[in-house]
């Protein structure tokens, strides 16, 4: 019985954070169903719900770059491409062997090209925040 009011209350829980996170144009809707589906492979249906609340909060979290960043990182000649063997996506980290190139005007993005992919990523955590395609 716990279980279900448990599952009842993450639920609710994830569908009222969604729709909020999802109003200002953020990525929680990406982290939650990362984080679900983390939670899941390690605790089973309760991590799964458990995944997702933190996931969704944690992709709500992302911001998105200026678009001078964005512009800047598309001008820059191209570093050399890193292939890894994960798939490259917003709220995931890039692995360390990534290196990372500074934003010199805004220090809080760095960009890399992975996967024949240009990324711009957040530096201190490592995490994608934009894909250029």
């Amino acid at each position: 019985m716990k279980k279900l009011v448990f599952i009842t209350a993450t639920v609710a829980l994830i569908a009222s954070g969604a729709v909020a996170q999802q109003a200002d144009g953020t990525n929680a809707a990406t982290g939650m169903v990362g984080g679900a589906a983390t939670g899941a492979i390690i605790g089973g249906p309760i991590g799964a719900g458990v995944g997702a609340v933190v996931g969704a909060t944690l992709g709500g979290a992302l911001t998105p770059p200026p678009p001078e960043v964005v512009t800047y990182v598309q001008q820059q000649p191209a570093p050399p491409s890193v292939v890894v063997q994960q798939p490259i996506a917003v709220g995931k980290p890039v692995p360390e062997t990534v290196m990372l190139t500074p934003v010199p005007q805004n220090p809080t993005y760095a960009y890399a090209v992975v996967n024949e992919q240009r990324v711009i990523v957040e530096p201190k955590s490592r995490t994608v925040v934009q894909v250029i395609n």
